[in-house]
């Protein structure tokens, strides 16, 4: 296990994510969600059990935006209310114990990270190219 630290754009927001071996890679989400969110053709992120995401500060300001995923449950996306980064989102299909870490805003993890998997490859821009095992949606868990 290994801690990676993270922050939001600003500083406003800290937190250390401690990550399994296999937990220290990317999922590429190429979701049209997380693109109108994110700004890029894709997003990264990994599935991690809730209690490994600590906050070091400024956690209880964060804001949460709701909307309803594919299941018709609610998928919470926390963000700094400052400048809007995102740190983690809930899919409450996925159970209470489960987040999704956004990875690319874990400075080491960004660069040092590579993809293991690629999801809503159904929605992936015709240009990209597959760098990992792409799912057409999600895969079965």
């Amino acid at each position: 296990m290994t801690t990676y630290q993270g922050q939001c754009h600003c500083g406003q927001t800290q937190w250390e994510a401690t990550l399994n071996n296999d937990q220290t890679n990317h999922v590429l989400c190429h979701c049209d969600t997380c693109k109108i969110l994110g700004g890029g053709a894709f997003t990264l992120n990994q599935i991690i059990p809730k209690s490994a995401l600590k906050f070091t500060k400024g956690g209880d300001s964060l804001k949460a935006y709701s909307y309803k995923g594919d299941s018709g449950k609610s998928v919470n996306c926390y963000y700094c209310p400052n400048c809007t980064t995102h740190a983690y989102h809930h899919q409450e299909v996925m159970g209470p114990d489960t987040i999704i870490l956004r990875t690319a805003v874990l400075p080491k993890g960004r660069a040092d990270f590579k993809p293991s998997a690629e999801i809503w490859g159904k929605a992936k821009m015709p240009w990209e190219k597959e760098v990992a095992q792409t799912f057409e949606v999600m895969p079965p868990s």
